[in-house]
């Protein structure tokens, strides 16, 4: 499920430095994050569909990979997405 372009805006507006600001890390995270809540419930009604919960893991490890970048390079950025995304406990 793609996000419509009002979610893109507020996940820009609230994670991003300006409203053009769609290439950072944050924002990278805060949209895949959207789009990971929006699976989960797609898979408690669809269990069998093993295809896109390939597209999941994929989303998943990315997201992953994003978030051990910006710990590493801009830590307090990092307390603040997990902290407002709540993840990472």
């Amino acid at each position: 499920m793609p996000l419509s372009t009002e979610q893109k805006r507020e996940i820009v507006t609230t994670f991003g430095k300006d409203e053009n600001d769609v290439g950072s890390a944050e924002v990278q995270i805060g949209m895949l994050t959207k789009r990971i809540r929006d699976l989960n419930q797609h898979f408690k009604t669809h269990k069998k569909d093993h295809h896109s919960r390939r597209g999941l893991i994929i989303m998943v490890s990315k997201r992953r990979k994003l978030l051990k970048y910006l710990k590493r390079t801009n830590y307090e950025n990092f307390k603040k997405v997990t902290s407002d995304l709540k993840i990472r406990n």
